[in-house]
């Protein structure tokens, strides 16, 4: 079963996938807790902390300027897919409505469903960065995190927030689940940063 979904990276990928990960056919899912069922039209996300507290809705991020994103995408648990492609909103675009403090140096991504994981703000505001609504030419699916998550591509999955509601920005590092849990607190998957030492 597992030879039809995953293959050992080829030598043409082998400057694109990781120390320890091996290419994935499909999309595999991976959620701690239940999969949640979010209406677009009820979702908001909220931003406080070191920053003006403020709600946006599902028309806010809408209404910013979308794109389309093609990027790799490397969980944890030793997969890797390359050329996800993904439609949405940057991330440096996004904060250009966010008044933030110039204390904060930290965020703490919240999700529906009480997941959170941890990144430090420069890690966060990288211009590869985005908030993804469309999976493949369709609506984000909700097992993949939808109606919207935040990827960031350049880390492990698990920093990329499925189902976000929330962004909490700090002067210094708290951890998040899987944080708290053993895994490491950035996650750079060429380095390997799998777990905490």
């Amino acid at each position: 079963m597992f030879g039809s979904l995953f293959s050992k990276s080829r030598s043409e990928h082998s400057d694109r996938v990781p120390p320890g990960q091996h290419l994935t056919n499909g999309f595999p899912v991976l959620t701690y807790g239940p999969t949640q069922s979010v209406d677009p039209q009820a979702w908001r996300l909220r931003v406080w902390g070191l920053a003006k507290e403020k709600t946006f809705t599902w028309d806010d991020l809408m209404n910013m300027p979308q794109h389309d994103f093609t990027a790799d995408f490397h969980c944890v648990t030793s997969w890797s897919k390359l050329d996800v492609q993904w439609w949405g909103i940057k991330v440096t675009d996004f904060m250009k409505h966010v008044e933030l403090d110039p204390k904060a140096l930290h965020v703490m991504q919240h999700s529906y469903g009480g997941y959170t994981t941890n990144v430090t703000l420069d890690d966060f505001q990288r211009e590869e960065n985005f908030f993804a609504h469309t999976l493949f030419g369709e609506p984000l699916p909700a097992e993949h995190g939808g109606p919207m998550r935040l990827v960031v591509p350049h880390l492990y999955a698990w920093k990329s927030a499925k189902w976000i509601e929330g962004l909490e920005f700090a002067d210094r590092e708290e951890l998040g689940f899987w944080e708290r849990n053993g895994y490491h607190r950035r996650g750079e998957p060429w380095a390997e940063e799998r777990y905490s030492l």
